[in-house]
């Protein structure tokens, strides 16, 4: 019965996150200046159960601007850690006890172990694809880039031009 009481409550508890941080989201990408600063956060997870970790890494990824995207194994003597991209982090302690906070929810019996936001790891988020494939790192940086190489080829034909120019002189 009590199983059933907290699924009640984590229910409506994070269909309110999800309405609340979704208008929060959703006013963000209206403004100019939208304030995204994306971050990856390795959460160090106080929860173990793999229906737990179910519970808590969809939530994660069912709230606007964050997403779970994997487990990293246990390392002897520490906890697991979950990697999460946070898009608006330009304050990462906040979003540390975020992810505490919900993760309190899904399993309250995890807030006798207290998370110091400030030693959680985390980093900014970089994009690699203009190491993948250069030419699909950006449409316009790819447009920019063949306008350059028009350009370069324009002006060495016109030298050659020059050049056979003189040679006949």
């Amino acid at each position: 019965m009590r199983t059933i009481l907290h699924g009640i409550r984590y229910f409506f508890w994070i269909v309110k996150e999800i309405i609340v941080v979704g208008f929060s989201t959703a006013f963000a990408a209206l403004r100019p200046n939208s304030g995204i600063d994306p971050i990856i956060v390795y959460y160090p997870l106080r929860i173990d159960g793999d229906w737990e970790l179910f519970w808590f890494s969809t939530s994660v990824t069912a709230t606007p601007s964050t997403l779970s995207f994997g487990f990293r194994d246990n390392i002897p003597g520490k906890p697991q850690v979950m990697l999460v991209q946070a898009a608006f982090g330009s304050n990462p302690e906040d979003i540390v006890a975020g992810l505490a906070d919900m993760e309190e929810h899904v399993a309250p019996r995890v807030k006798d172990q207290p998370i110091d936001p400030a030693q959680v790891l985390w980093e900014p988020y970089r994009d690699f694809r203009s190491r993948l494939n250069p030419d699909a790192a950006d449409p316009i940086d790819a447009a920019d880039r063949a306008r350059r190489e028009r350009r370069a080829r324009a002006r060495a034909r016109k030298r050659r031009a020059e050049r056979a120019t003189k040679e006949r002189n």
